[in-house]
């Protein structure tokens, strides 16, 4: 009962977060509101992991996060939509000039994989880290690039989400993002510590907290 109770208080948890999740990326109309809201969300999964913050005011936690750093977290959401667009425009580019830049493909690749690494690291680093503006970036590229079996772990664990998706729909509205930042946030905090060690330093010098 003791198991079943925990069980049920976390899928409580990470129900509320996700609605929180989906809630505030619609009140910021979608593209305004993204951003901040995956960031404040990133922020409580770090409270629940990192610091073992476990009787958290959700709605409170989330709100502050939010309204924090939402013209910060827009500017990198600018940022990463310029990346997406100018790599949609290369590809539709060559495909219009088949066979005259094809020795474009294996740089689009790169920086394809380059901006998808630092997406996945760039929300745990910004919550964990305090670092100017540009620096957020280049970090999570390093840290990415230098954490392959987090990596890994990471993209197992979308692909992972999206079968759970296709069996069961239901849970769109209420697993989805919530879940995966959970997985995210502990491969992300695993990446820290190995590289503060290797550094000789504790973990939370460099942390927000």
């Amino acid at each position: 009962m003791d198991r079943f109770y925990i069980l049920a208080t976390w899928m409580l948890r990470l129900a509320y977060l996700n609605i929180l999740w989906l809630f505030f990326t619609l009140v910021g109309l979608v593209f305004f509101g993204l951003f901040p809201a995956t960031s404040a969300m990133f922020t409580i999964t770090r409270k629940w992991i990192f610091l073992g913050e476990r009787n958290l005011k959700l709605f409170k936690t989330f709100w502050t996060a939010y309204k924090h750093d939402f013209l910060k977290q827009n500017g990198y959401g600018l940022i990463f939509l310029l990346v997406g667009y100018f790599i949609y425009y290369d590809i539709t580019f060559i495909q219009l000039n088949p066979g005259k830049f094809s020795f474009l493909i294996p740089v689009i690749i790169l920086i394809f994989t380059g901006s998808m690494i630092t997406l996945l690291f760039f929300f745990p680093v910004f919550v964990h880290f305090k670092l100017s503006f540009f620096q957020y970036i280049k970090q999570a590229l390093l840290i990415g690039i230098s954490s392959i079996l987090e990596l890994v772990g990471m993209i197992a664990s979308i692909f992972l989400l999206y079968g759970m998706v296709v069996l069961l729909p239901g849970t769109i509205p209420l697993f989805t993002g919530s879940v995966l930042a959970v997985a995210i946030t502990f491969l992300s905090q695993r990446a820290f510590k190995r590289i503060a060690i290797k550094k000789g330093i504790a973990v939370d010098e460099t942390s927000v907290e």
